[in-house]
This record gives C-alpha cells, structure tokens and sequence, in this order.
C-alpha cells in the first residue's frame, strides 16, 4: 500500500457532514467522557472524513467539540479510499474496540499509580465504580495468604476471573464428590 501522508487541517464545527447512516450509537456518557478527554489533553485524534466532508470516523468527538463550544477541530481528509474502503474503515474503527479486553492486574497497577499521583481517575473513562471495584480486585490478587493447605484433588476451589468477574467453582478433579 502505497504511503498518504497525514494531512490535518482545523475545519469549521459545521463544516463537517454527520454520516446519517451511521450504525454505532453514542450515549450522551460517551460524550461526556470523550469531552472531558479533549478538555483535559487536547485533541489527540483528528476527525477523519471522506472527500464529501462526510465523517468516517470521529463523531463522538465531534458531539464532544460541539459540547464544548468549540468552533473549529482538526479534521483529517481520507480522499484516497474508495467508497467502500471507506464504508469498512468506519465500521473496523468502532468494532475494533470491542475486541480488545483489559488484562486486570495490569490495568488495577494503572489505576493505583494514578491514584497515588492525585490524578483525576475518572479522565480515565472508567466510572468510580469500576475504578474501586479494580483497585479491590487488584489488592486481592497482590496478597497471597500466609498459609497455604496442603494440595488435595478433592479440596472444592472457587475462581474469579480480574478480567470481567465472572464466578465459577469446581474441583481438582472429576472423580472427587
């Protein structure tokens, strides 16, 4: 694939064309979070659109400039796809995000350096919440009890994954009642 330089350019808020046939959704939350982000780190991301000023991907961050009052945002013109290459790159740059998953230890790492440099965590996009209930997960999992019972295969176990919290409980091995 030949290389296309990355061209950004500050456009006018109403300069740029919403695609009305957009399929992903974006909550008013959404808007909140992707506002505060802008707010505090400035934009990081430009808005890309197609040749027709139609944006391919960028909307919440169009909602969030509007919600700001601003008047003008970077915009990234993508005038060497096709039609639909572009119909593909819009929908690749949403379902991407939901293939990725946070890795618990790590992610509870993160928030607890945050937290000890008096970072605000909720620039973090994650609600309170999720923010305690990771922290908690993450302590948990750092101490290890003093004791250890001798391993036997009939000793009932009970996991959780860091991850998403699911439960599940089982023995050592299948011959154990």
């Amino acid at each position: 694939m030949k290389a296309h330089p990355m061209n950004i350019e500050r456009w006018p808020v109403d300069a740029l064309i919403p695609y009305v046939r957009n399929a992903r959704t974006i909550t008013p939350a959404a808007v909140d979070k992707v506002a505060a982000s802008i707010q505090e780190f400035g934009w990081r991301q430009p808005i890309v659109v197609d040749a027709d000023r139609v944006i391919i991907v960028g909307h919440a961050r169009l909602l969030a400039a509007r919600k700001l009052g601003l008047t003008e945002v970077p915009v990234h013109v993508a005038d060497n796809l096709t039609p639909g290459q572009v119909k593909a790159y819009r929908l690749m740059d949403n379902r991407s995000h939901e293939e990725t998953s946070w890795e618990g230890t790590l992610l509870a790492d993160s928030l607890a350096d945050l937290r000890a440099s008096d970072a605000d965590l909720e620039l973090t996009g994650f609600s309170s919440d999720e923010i305690d209930a990771f922290l908690i997960k993450g302590a948990a999992a750092a101490e290890a009890p003093e004791e250890f019972p001798a391993y036997d295969e009939t000793i009932a176990t009970e996991h959780e994954c860091l991850n998403c919290g699911y439960r599940w409980s089982g023995k050592g091995s299948a011959q154990a009642e």
